[in-house]
């Protein structure tokens, strides 16, 4: 047992202490407590603890509500205020940004909350153990079955409570439209006999397609005034006010005018094309796959956003050989970031502002060295939380070209 003062948050979620030139890595901690540690796992520079007992609690520490808290690994941080969480999803935005991105003094702003810390997933995949639904406990593989979500907004809350016995799903997940009041549940495996109680529309996964058994196989959402489909459990952001925060950060970030040609990179189901797209000239929207290709082909037809060229194809090959010079440009890649390729052929164009959408702090901090590298700054990042209760945050960052006579 070792008694340690933890100073920091690490992105991953854990606290950071040093004790004799070490670092070590507490979950459950929280910066600026005194807390006691054991099954201390050594790696060499840096070691991971168990915690054991907190000695000197933070003003942040606060009781967690969900009983299922500490089992369940879908919150990581309710143990600490919403203030609190708050506060440390910027410090580690700014701490990736100087650690990894090499940016001395970068522009973090301070973290947006775009509604409320409980109540706003309008999407939750579960997985079905002997016919329970849960979520894995953390750092494992093992379903810790749960009662109910505080997670869930209220309309999926409510379905959830009436689900009933699972025997025979492997997987389910819930998502709605908190616009629209549009709802759908997506099954794989078998389909229980109490589906049509559920009063929403049902389909089952069956090796990549999409069964309908009830109603539709798709809802709508509205972000930014405009109205977007999305199919079975096709990517959408979780958290809907949090969407349209993010719509009006990269709509700051690019501003753009009938003169730009904009490159929306992995555009998705046209989150971004069809809002902050609608004011360029031409957009040049870039995704693949079936379902989200779909969605995308669809909203840009309702919307009338006859401004777009969309090519389905996949990022990296559409950046390996341009087919546009785009002046303004959206990244919105997956966690694991565009890497140096990715980074090289967003710029190469040398577009004159750059809008970065990342789930990801350390992958958005290697991407902005990346493009320091090659003549571009970081104006600004702004965290936004759509994920709070978790270490997971959302990010859009301002990238300018800091020197126009440098070349690729």
């Amino acid at each position: 047992m070792t008694e340690i003062r933890t100073h920091d948050m690490a992105h991953g979620g854990e606290a950071v202490g040093r004790s004799d030139g070490k670092a070590y890595f507490i979950n459950g901690a929280l910066p600026h407590e005194t807390v006691t540690i054991t099954d201390v796992n050594d790696r060499g520079s840096f070691a991971r603890a168990r915690l054991l007992d907190v000695v000197e609690a933070s003003a942040q520490r606060v009781t967690p509500t969900c009983p299922h808290f500490g089992a369940c690994g879908g919150c990581q941080w309710q143990y600490s205020s919403y203030e609190g969480q708050l506060h440390m999803k910027r410090d580690i935005v700014e701490g990736q940004l100087r650690h990894l991105g090499r940016v001395e003094n970068p522009t973090v702003r301070d973290t947006v909350a775009p509604g409320p810390p409980l109540g706003y997933r309008n999407k939750m995949a579960f997985n079905v153990v002997d016919g329970k639904p849960g979520q894995f406990r953390r750092g494992t593989h093992i379903v810790e079955p749960i009662d109910a979500c505080q997670l869930l907004v209220p309309e999926l809350a409510e379905l959830y409570a009436k689900l009933g016995p699972l025997e025979g799903v492997d997987r389910i997940v819930l998502r709605t439209g908190t616009r629209t009041g549009q709802t759908l549940v997506v099954i794989d495996g078998t389909v229980p006999a109490q589906a049509d109680d559920w009063d929403v529309s049902v389909v089952r996964r069956d090796r990549g397609r999409l069964i309908r058994l009830i109603g539709a196989d798709h809802i709508h959402e509205v972000v930014a005034d405009v109205k977007f489909r999305i199919t079975g459990p096709a990517f959408f952001q979780v958290n809907t006010p949090g969407a349209d925060q993010l719509v009006a950060l990269v709509g700051e970030a690019l501003d753009p005018t009938v003169d730009d040609v904009l490159l929306d990179a992995y555009s998705g189901g046209g989150l971004f094309t069809a809002t902050v797209g609608r004011t360029a000239g031409r957009v040049v929207a870039v995704e693949t796959g079936p379902e989200t290709v779909g969605d995308l082909q669809h909203n840009l037809r309702v919307n009338d956003c006859f401004n777009v060229e969309m090519i389905d194809a996949r990022v990296e090959d559409v950046l390996a050989d341009p087919v546009d010079h785009w002046t303004i440009a959206i990244c919105d890649p997956p966690r694991t970031g565009l890497g140096i390729e990715g980074v090289m052929g967003i710029a190469q164009p040398r577009p004159r502002a750059i809008a970065y959408v990342s789930c990801d702090p350390a992958s958005f901090a290697r991407d902005v060295r990346h493009f320091s590298e090659i003549g571009y700054r970081l104006e600004w990042a702004t965290p936004v939380d759509l994920f709070p209760q978790s270490f997971h945050v959302e990010i859009v960052g301002k990238l300018v070209e800091e020197d126009v006579g440098f070349g690729l």
